[in-house]
């Protein structure tokens, strides 16, 4: 039996499947390496997990018949959903890349799910999903129906969509609503990255709103230690209300740092791991774009036994040791 993880050659699904190799789990991983951002990182990470256990397939998972080629003959226990495709920003620019990857890509693997009786599937959601609500923390539990971007709007349709499969086909799903993630091996497009790049090369960074806007920094560890002990702790079809108030086998969970920090002290932050001031640009609030992020994460510890134990403190400047390192083997 195999354990699918999509988006394997992406940030969290690299460390996912890392973590499940290491503990002995047969992986099938799928990515279609698409040109979002640089494809020599999704190549790096692939060749950081490779394993006699991985089986990888460069396919699109939004495309049903090449998904089912790759998965053919595969006995698998647990599908880990976690590609997609991110950015709000990006979404104002290219919104079919939405809805080709976000709604037809997780129908997809709804389906797979569904006519291979899987054990139970486990997706990426966000914390987008949140709009503009200024009730915080934002809990499971909160009205998610007015989304301020395409991205927001798709992954809160999957959602819709996983609850409908939940209760159609008591199919256990879990939704996962990741906020801000960084560390090791992240994504050039968020923010820590990108001022990590631009303050050691010496170049300005772009700060919105004149940085007066605050984020739920979770350190991959942690987002990591959620993801394993959801998969190891399927939810249960026993009419109960679970989780984001389904009593179908539908739960969700938020996975944060239960901390919102202010954006300048972010940086401030990544300004001492760099060892120098950073250049700020500032401009005016983005489009889609949210003030502030604030994870309750109640639901998840209480059930799980979720406990972030990463501060920015600690992440960052452990993120940019690796980014020296990373940078250094590539330059």
């Amino acid at each position: 039996m195999a354990i699918v993880v999509t988006g394997v050659a992406g940030f969290i699904g690299s460390h996912v499947a890392r973590a499940l190799l290491a503990r002995g789990e047969r992986v099938v991983g799928i990515d279609n390496l698409n040109d979002y951002y640089d494809v020599q990182l999704k190549k790096d990470r692939l060749a950081d997990i490779a394993h006699p256990h991985l089986a990888f397939h460069q396919t699109d998972f939004a495309d049903h018949a090449a998904l089912e080629d790759a998965l053919h003959g595969v006995e698998i226990e647990t599908i880990v959903h976690l590609g997609a495709q991110p950015g709000v920003r990006y979404s104002l620019i290219n919104p079919r890349a939405y809805l080709q990857s976000n709604l037809a890509g997780h129908l997809n693997m709804l389906e797979i799910a569904r006519h291979r009786g899987v054990r139970q599937m486990v997706y990426a959601s966000s914390s987008s999903v949140y709009g503009a609500n200024r009730d915080l923390p934002f809990r499971v539990t909160d009205r998610v129906d007015h989304p301020i971007s395409l991205y927001a709007a798709t992954k809160k349709a999957d959602e819709l969509m996983s609850e409908t499969y939940a209760h159609l086909f008591r199919i256990p799903l879990t939704g996962l609503r990741f906020f801000t993630v960084y560390g090791r091996w992240g994504r050039p497009d968020m923010a820590v990255w990108g001022f990590v790049e631009r303050i050691l090369n010496g170049q300005p960074i772009t700060v919105y709103n004149q940085g007066q806007m605050r984020r739920d920094f979770t350190h991959i560890n942690d987002i990591l230690a959620g993801i394993l002990a959801a998969i190891d702790k399927p939810v249960v079809d026993d009419g109960a209300e679970k989780a984001g108030g389904s009593i179908s086998p539908h739960r969700l969970f938020n996975i944060g740092n239960n901390q919102s920090e202010e954006l300048m002290k972010m940086i401030a932050v990544v300004e001492q791991a760099c060892g120098r001031k950073a250049e700020i640009d500032f401009q005016p609030l983005q489009p889609g774009d949210v003030l502030e992020t604030y994870a309750d994460i109640t639901a998840i510890a209480d059930e799980l036994g979720f406990a972030p134990s990463t501060p920015i403190e600690v992440g960052i400047p452990d993120f940019v040791d690796w980014y020296r390192g990373y940078r250094g083997r590539t330059s």
